[in-house]
């Protein structure tokens, strides 16, 4: 072996095209990490956000962009239990995904689950990592209450509808186009709503409102999102991809009891992020393993034509997880 790895690193901050291939020292482990050989990199916004310059890995972390990967691990640091050279994993990454290989904490691995391949296991850390967390952890969504997902069709989105149908939740989401919709129909969804003919407001207040909202937009959708909450609904956001700030009559919130809260995963320390794998790996490892909710698949592209990942999942047309194929 020799001491480089082929990488993606973000030459500049801006659009797609600032991603180039680049050769990069094959890092060590640490105590307590494993170094994987990535088979599959998953790519999601906050890797996007990360390239646009607006979203900057930890003091500690790779600053090449990836959160999450599928392969083999080939070595151990001290300190490491559980795991060993050859086991094949997919894992919650601190950065550095986009890479031939990469260091992360050993208690963020998790096991391919049964019957899956390595460019489905890619898929599943950073979202199921992110919904289980802010939806079920911390939004504490029921059987029998009403969830609203914005960007149903999404890797979050495809992610949060078949778990919360598997806990019995009743799933409503929005989404931007008829097959989208349809999308979502398939995977359990109760109501699509196409938010470019609908108000998801009115639809929801409608069937009661919602018990629980998932939102990643942000910016004018804050106050909707309060207004489409049933009383002692919790509206749980994860990003702002239309901006952090909103004017908000709080006095509805203490009139109604509606909470808002919401997580974002990377600042969070390793033994956090380490209790949520545990807590996947009891709740949700299970129904993966069983064939009962699965990544849905979007696109594949080769490790060097990152930035033609990235405009694929920046045109919002896509529907479920894109993935670059780095080795295997």
């Amino acid at each position: 072996m020799t001491d480089l790895m082929r990488a993606v690193e973000i030459t500049q901050p801006g659009g797609p095209d600032v991603l180039r291939l680049c050769e990069r020292p094959i890092p060590t482990p640490e105590q307590g990490q494993v170094i994987i050989q990535v088979a599959y990199a998953g790519v999601n916004r906050p890797d996007a956000l990360q390239r646009a310059g607006l979203y900057n890995p930890p003091a500690n972390a790779s600053d090449l962009p990836g959160l999450e990967a599928s392969g083999t691990i080939i070595a151990v640091g001290s300190g490491v239990s559980g795991w060993s050279v050859g086991d094949q994993v997919c894992a919650l990454l601190p950065g550095g995904g986009y890479a031939e290989y990469v260091a992360t904490p050993a208690a963020h691995c998790l096991p391919v689950p049964k019957g899956f391949d390595l460019k489905q296991a890619a898929c599943l850390p950073e979202t199921y990592y992110t919904v289980w967390s802010n939806v079920f952890q911390r939004g504490g969504l029921k059987s029998g209450e009403r969830f609203l997902i914005h960007g149903g069709s999404s890797g979050i989105g495809t992610t949060a509808i078949q778990l919360a149908r598997e806990y019995g939740a009743r799933v409503f989401v929005t989404a931007g186009s008829d097959e989208k919709c349809q999308a979502c129909f398939d995977l359990g969804a109760e109501v699509a709503i196409n938010y470019r003919n609908d108000d998801f407001v009115s639809v929801m207040k409608d069937h009661g409102g919602a018990n629980v909202i998932l939102d990643m937009v942000g910016g004018s959708y804050i106050p909707r999102n309060l207004s489409a909450l049933a009383d002692d609904g919790r509206l749980v956001q994860i990003a702002f991809l239309q901006g952090a700030k909103a004017e908000v009559n709080f006095a509805t919130l203490m009139t109604r009891r509606l909470t808002f809260t919401g997580s974002t995963l990377r600042p969070q320390s390793d033994l956090a992020k380490a209790r949520i794998a545990e807590s996947l790996l009891s709740h949700v490892w299970p129904l993966l393993d069983q064939g009962k909710i699965g990544p849905i698949m979007d696109s594949e592209f080769d490790l060097a034509d990152a930035s033609k990942a990235h405009a694929r999942m920046e045109t919002s047309t896509h529907i479920g997880k894109i993935v670059l194929k780095v080795s295997g």
